[in-house]
């Protein structure tokens, strides 16, 4: 059988990444309290509260070559085969980390098929090519179709999120200073995407539930109205304001399945408290 590796910021809920069999890898977040495994070290929620008056911003790190060989090793005493699906490698060094350690393998796990795959997403569009590529596995699914539909996937997914503010992304490093600055002065709700496997400004709205509504009219671009989709709602410490998306992708779309997910923290370092979006694929994937 074929194992699926991947990384936390993938986002998936921890219980449904151990029913699917997933070998997650852990990024790192380097703060004033030590440095934590993302996932591992601390609850998220326990992260996110401390993250509000943090008195210096965490940054965050990439998993190592060897980080990943370890994950294909314990996959190797699962399975035949290893599919790593990555967060985008434009955006992080993730990719070429798993990358090195798929040549690495050649020689330790000799008759292991692996491939890497760079999904070019964030959050849970990275998330749906991992839990699609796990099932498609345990139907016995070979490397090369498993890695086939992690690709198609990611290909196919909508992303798209927003908070209050553009600080935490200007923080990060992820957007500049001056983009944060005129959002700020605006009072607008910045709408961020992914765009070239990379977070970038998709629009603006004057309100939070204008927010979400571009949003889903945004995923409508992508996926046409009337489809039936699975849908994530995603969020950083606003469980009860994400399912405000509830209601409006169901007046879109037939919805056949639905996952919360909790950003990861190396993930939510960058979008900050708050924030909350969506990712769908259509339901035929």
């Amino acid at each position: 059988m074929v194992i699926v590796v991947t990384d936390s910021c993938a986002s998936v809920p921890a219980p449904m990444a151990q029913e699917l069999g997933i070998e997650v890898v852990p990024y790192y977040i380097h703060s004033l309290r030590g440095t934590l495994r993302d996932g591992v070290d601390m609850p998220a929620n326990e992260f996110y509260e401390w993250l509000k008056t943090a008195p210096e911003w965490p940054t965050t790190a990439n998993p190592s070559a060897g980080e990943y060989l370890e994950a294909f090793r314990q996959a190797a005493k699962r399975g035949d085969g290893i599919v790593s699906i990555n967060m985008t490698g434009t955006g992080s060094g993730g990719f070429q980390s798993a990358s090195l350690a798929q040549r690495l393998a050649e020689q330790e796990l000799p008759g292991v098929p692996i491939e890497v795959v760079d999904t070019q997403q964030v959050a849970m569009a990275h998330g749906w090519s991992v839990i699609q590529a796990a099932r498609a596995a345990l139907q016995g699914q070979t490397v090369e179709q498993v890695a086939a539909v992690a690709r198609k996937v990611a290909e196919q997914a909508f992303v798209g999120f927003t908070n209050d503010t553009l600080e935490y992304l200007q923080r990060g490093g992820r957007i500049g200073k001056a983009a944060s600055l005129v959002g700020g002065l605006l009072s607008i709700k910045p709408i961020i995407g992914i765009r070239n496997g990379m977070p970038a400004p998709l629009s603006v709205a004057r309100t939070r539930s204008g927010a979400y509504r571009r949003i889903v009219a945004l995923a409508q671009g992508i996926i046409p109205e009337g489809s039936a989709v699975r849908a994530a709602l995603m969020h950083v410490a606003a469980a009860d304001e994400v399912e405000r998306f509830r209601a409006l992708l169901e007046e879109k779309y037939s919805v056949i399945e639905w996952v919360i997910a909790q950003l990861s923290p190396a993930l939510g370092v960058h979008s900050g408290p708050g924030t909350v979006g969506i990712s769908v694929i259509p339901g035929d994937l």
